[in-house]
């Protein structure tokens, strides 16, 4: 258990420490027949979009934290008129919503451009955490479609309606991306009291009825989204510190947070706050308009978080639950004017990796301010489209295959009994190796192994427990895919 424990914490240095120690039982199962249902449909899907986007895109800067009153590097101010004043700032970043004018936005070429990559599913950050709604919500003047907003005037100016519209006419399944808290709302930050960090700005058990306000205009935007914009698949909340605390929980999570910061930087960076937004309530009324709905509350030990989302981070070992890398492809979650695209190389070997160990991939492609993608993105789309044309078959709809990876190689399988061993090249390998040796596994007597992409049966011999495939020279030199090879295995035994 001890060595459990260790390994655990490697791998997981972005949660906390009592979320790494426990982070393969800290997944509560769900119960919902329709919801169960819902999550292995998902887990099939194997690939999916995520855009973080909104008007702070115009300053190409980090989403919202940059009016986050904390000193973490993620909430430096260094765009408007007068980023030293942090009042002035706020008041600059809120009125980026009268210029925010993406004319160019084309909702249908990025739907098109993601399902020949192979992407099945997207999720769209209809909301962040600095409010700003990039919907027709009827609850805020905040939003992209009211009439101070630049865009508004456009007939597509419910971004989130266009979007949802064009991904799911590519037969995907669409998300919704929402943060729970809200740094506009006067009910979360309440312009009596100044912003302390991340938290609401005043103590919810002491005004209960400015919380409660809070809470009602949490339900109603996303019953708005879950009534008025079509088949919604999942509801992805963010902003994980919003929710309830017991005080013996509230309390040595303090005590634990005061002491990290305090040596860290001498003074406390955000505090402890129970937030009850009363989760469970408001998912049975989201599952009422939308049945057997994935509701992913981030970061919140509990049954309403039906997948694990590990950020910006591949685990190393294989997950016991329903999980999600989601991925910065360049730049940073929002757009940034000088962003570099991982490689098609790292970005197909990536996806490989994260399906061998049961996982989905999320990659994040973020809109430019004149609402388009870069050339960067339509690159690293256009390397997954040509390798996915060839090797699919391998990664939707598989199940892991024990022990998942040995040396370079990972491994998939069907539930017809086929098996798929990828290859995984070096970044400078071009040129397909003589012979590929798998020890784990052994097709059975007589079965077939091809190379997809390769219409002729390879020769095989047995090795010990496993088996080596020979390469014919005329297909090491003209290998039908860049990147990772995928030998196909009829049966194994």
């Amino acid at each position: 258990m001890k060595g459990r424990i260790l390994l655990l914490l490697l791998i997981v240095s972005g949660y906390s420490f009592s979320q790494a120690i426990l982070e393969d039982e800290r997944y509560v199962p769900e119960t919902d027949s329709l919801v169960l249902h819902k999550l292995e449909q998902w887990q099939d899907l194997k690939f999916g979009l995520l855009m973080h986007w909104g008007p702070y895109s115009q300053w190409s800067i980090v989403e919202s934290w940059s009016i986050c009153p904390e000193d973490y590097g993620w909430c430096e101010r260094k765009e408007g008129p007068n980023p030293n004043n942090y009042y002035e700032y706020v008041q600059a970043y809120e009125g980026l919503k009268k210029t925010f004018n993406p004319v160019k936005f084309d909702p249908e070429k990025w739907a098109q451009a993601a399902k020949k990559a192979g992407m099945r599913y997207m999720i769209f950050t209809t909301k962040h955490h600095d409010g700003f709604s990039m919907f027709d919500s009827k609850y805020t003047d905040y939003k992209v479609t009211d009439p101070e907003c630049a865009f508004s005037s456009n007939p597509r100016a419910n971004i989130t309606e266009e979007l949802f519209d064009a991904f799911r006419a590519k037969q995907m399944w669409v998300g919704a991306y929402f943060s729970k808290p809200d740094w506009h709302h006067d009910s979360y930050w309440d312009p009596y009291w100044p912003a302390f960090d991340r938290n609401v700005n005043y103590d919810p058990a002491l005004y209960p009825e400015k919380w409660e306000s809070f809470v009602q205009f949490t339900h109603n935007q996303l019953l708005e989204l879950t009534t008025d914009y079509g088949d919604i698949d999942i509801v992805w909340l963010d902003g994980g510190w919003v929710k309830k605390r017991d005080q013996q929980n509230l309390d040595e999570n303090y005590a634990e947070k005061f002491a990290e910061n305090k040596a860290a930087n001498g003074f406390i960076k955000h505090r402890m706050v129970s937030q009850d937004i009363r989760m469970d309530e408001l998912v049975e009324k989201l599952r009422v308009k939308q049945p057997g709905l994935i509701v992913v509350d981030r970061a919140v030990y509990g049954k309403n978080q039906n997948y694990l989302t590990p950020e910006n981070r591949v685990p190393e070992i294989e997950l016991p639950y329903p999980w999600e890398s989601c991925i910065i492809s360049g730049g940073g979650w929002a757009y940034t004017h000088d962003a570099v695209y991982m490689s098609g190389y790292a970005g197909v070997q990536m996806l490989v990796d994260i399906v061998a160990k049961g996982g989905n991939l999320l990659l994040n492609i973020a809109p430019t301010p004149e609402g388009e993608w870069q050339a960067g993105a339509y690159r690293l789309l256009k390397d997954y489209e040509s390798w996915m044309k060839i090797n699919s078959e391998g990664i939707y709809n598989s199940s892991t295959l024990a022990p998942y990876k040995e040396k370079n190689i990972c491994m998939t399988q069907q539930k017809n009994g086929n098996a798929y061993f990828f290859y995984m090249a070096q970044e400078d390998e071009t040129r397909m190796p003589a012979f590929i040796n798998i020890s784990s596994h052994q097709p059975v007597e007589g079965g077939t192994v091809r190379l997809l992409g390769y219409e002729e049966a390879l020769e095989w011999t047995t090795n010990k427990e496993g088996f080596t495939v020979q390469i014919p020279e005329s297909l090491r030199n003209n290998p039908p895919c860049q990147f990772v090879w995928t030998l196909k295995v009829s049966k194994l035994k």
